[in-house]
């Protein structure tokens, strides 16, 4: 079964791109392949019950188990030894990564107070977006009440396209809301 955000990109992207650029083989035409979706718990070295809650919400979030990241060096400043657990990451792929951006941009986003479309400066030169979100709020899943702090997230939607203008373009006609 294909999902929502699948249909989009082959019935509207896929020929608004070609058209656009000029693509002359299919498999030229950029696509999403996956998105990364990280949280940082630095503040959560000593306290390890506050760091299953936040790697539960990950997971709820993202429909995925979150992988916890280790520190690679020790920095004294930060009281970090190498080793510690100092955040979580997922990466989707596939119908997850499909579901999941069509959730983030028809549900979350929209939930987003005072909400003006999301950057458009945020690409690195090689056509991936990040994305960078204050608190997990926004995202139906989660209970607000069983929330013990609130927590911001990043998310990089990794593309194959070879220019930020085509991953701008490609994220705006899967329906990623821009700011004018």
């Amino acid at each position: 079964m294909a999902t929502r955000m699948k249909e989009k990109y082959t019935s509207e992207a896929v020929p608004a791109l070609q058209q656009k650029f000029g693509y002359k083989n299919v498999m030229e035409i950029p696509k999403l392949s996956k998105i990364i979706i990280n949280i940082g718990l630095g503040d959560c070295k000593e306290n390890a019950k506050m760091l299953e809650t936040a790697v539960a919400e990950l997971g709820e979030i993202s429909g995925q188990k979150p992988m916890v990241t280790k520190a690679k060096k020790s920095v004294a400043n930060f009281k970090v030894r190498e080793g510690m657990n100092v955040g979580a990451k997922v990466t989707l792929r596939g119908t997850r990564m499909e579901e999941f951006f069509d959730r983030l941009v028809s549900i979350a986003l929209p939930r987003v107070r005072d909400f003006r479309g999301v950057s458009n400066k945020a690409f690195d030169g090689r056509g991936n977006y990040a994305l960078g979100i204050k608190e997990q709020l926004i995202f139906p899943e989660i209970n607000y009440d069983k929330v013990e702090k609130i927590r911001g997230m990043e998310m990089i939607f990794v593309t194959t396209a070879n220019t930020d203008e085509e991953a701008k373009e490609l994220l705006s006609l899967l329906g990623m809301p821009f700011a004018q």
